[in-house]
């Protein structure tokens, strides 16, 4: 049995992911010990009910069947750009239901994101509050912060086991943790970040590794830390401070084309470009949110395509207008007013700026 395509873009769930062939040795990953990668089930609040229902609905291309495989074989992050709502960030939903990844890890980029941000966040005020609060046995007071630093105490006179309570992995850091199969993690808006966090990320994608530097100091004492992991409270031990992936990630970063992203970056990347769906497409991603397209559906899909060559348009305004246009029982004149109201350009430089 042919083994390509692991995704299909069918929407089906299957275990094909298991079939994966063995990475390139320059891409294999050997952390351990593996952890069972959750089912989506197991949190599906950790996915928005519209989250859900893309994943089910999205329709990918045959370039995007391509090359969201061509990621997942050589173990690569897959860098998608396109216009707004041409359906970037629901690829990585698509592609996490049908091949069974759990529930995608999500990181949102902002100007202010860092490196950091996605690896974990530590808290080191609710750690020192928690000491203050900290009521010993017999009224014993905390101990001396000049005591020896081999008597598992901090500068702080804290117990070092106490700092895994105040530590949680954020999406990168997740994704990273030895799973037996890929999790699913959605870097959105890359081009949003600062100028130095592609090639802050460099590192850590190619080597499938960190580390917690606050864990590694207290190893001595606490060889192994239960720590929390993104979107829930589940916790899992990270030996010595070190995390090392076993299968790399189904990584998607999105870019709304904002900006150059550096060669080095983009040499380590798949790249996914994708473009407004065509007519039959487009028909297609109407007939899998809200069924078969009426007459007057398959109207408003034609002035939609005839309008996205004057502008830019998303496919989620030509949604909207069907869905509203269908339940609201409107004159015609009426629902003609109100779809194009719920299609305007994304950019008003195809049109007159509305008059004050």
């Amino acid at each position: 049995m042919s083994l390509w395509p692991v995704y299909t873009g069918a929407s089906e769930p299957h275990d094909g992911i298991a079939e994966l062939p063995a990475p390139p040795p320059w891409r294999d990953f050997d952390g351990g010990p593996e952890l069972a990668t959750p089912a989506e089930d197991d949190d599906a609040s950790a996915t928005s009910p519209d989250r859900r229902h893309r994943a089910r609905t999205y329709r990918a291309t045959d370039r995007a069947v391509q090359l969201v495989n061509a990621a997942l074989y050589l173990r690569r992050p897959l860098l998608v750009t396109g216009p707004p709502g041409s359906g970037k960030s629901s690829l990585a939903y698509a592609v996490a239901r049908e091949l069974r990844l759990g529930p995608v890890l999500r990181w949102n980029v902002t100007s202010r994101t860092t490196l950091h941000d996605g690896l974990y966040q530590y808290d080191p005020l609710s750690r020192l509050y928690a000491a203050a609060r900290d009521v010993r046995p017999g009224g014993e007071a905390p101990p001396d912060p000049a005591l020896p630093k081999d008597n598992g105490l901090t500068d702080n006179g804290l117990k070092d086991s106490e700092l895994q309570d105040h530590l949680r992995l954020g999406p990168l850091g997740t994704a990273l943790l030895p799973y037996g199969r890929p999790r699913a993690l959605l870097i959105d808006e890359i081009d949003k970040s600062d100028l130095d966090l592609p090639n802050d990320l460099l590192n850590i994608l190619e080597e499938g590794q960190y580390e917690i530097p606050e864990l590694v100091r207290s190893a001595r004492h606490t060889p192994t830390a239960e720590v929390m992991i993104d979107g829930t409270d589940e916790r899992v031990g990270v030996a010595r401070g070190r995390v090392r992936c076993r299968a790399f990630p189904f990584v998607v970063l999105t870019s709304n084309g904002e900006r150059e992203f550096p060669p080095a970056f983009l040499r380590r990347c798949v790249r996914l470009e994708l473009h407004q769906p065509r007519a039959a497409h487009l028909e297609h991603i109407v007939r899998a949110h809200l069924g078969e397209p009426d007459a007057y559906a398959r109207d408003l899909i034609e002035r939609f395509l005839s309008r996205g060559t004057e502008g830019e348009l998303a496919t989620d305004q030509l949604l909207n207008a069907i869905y509203l246009t269908g339940v609201a029982g409107l004159d015609a004149s009426s629902r003609d007013e109100l779809a194009e109201q719920l299609m305007p350009y994304l950019s008003r430089t195809a049109e007159e700026p509305d008059a004050f």
